[in-house]
């Protein structure tokens, strides 16, 4: 069974064809998981999609209050 992390990775892969799509899911996904997974989540994001979708990127992580990152 994948883990929640592992879910989200997949659907933001299979979404990266649509910008909102991919905006849309990113914002549902920072919602769902825990500190150490948004952690992980965040780097995985800007490894695979910082190229193309960096702006979504910095708008949605940017909106995560800081002490999720801690």
């Amino acid at each position: 069974m994948l883990s929640m992390l592992e879910y989200i990775k997949t659907i933001l892969q299979k979404v990266s064809f649509d910008k909102g799509l991919f905006e849309k899911e990113l914002i549902k996904a920072i919602k769902l998981l825990i500190p150490k997974e948004l952690k992980q989540l965040k780097r995985w994001c800007y490894a695979q999609f910082g190229k193309m979708y960096r702006v979504v990127l910095n708008r949605c992580f940017t909106r995560v209050p800081r002490l999720r990152f801690t």
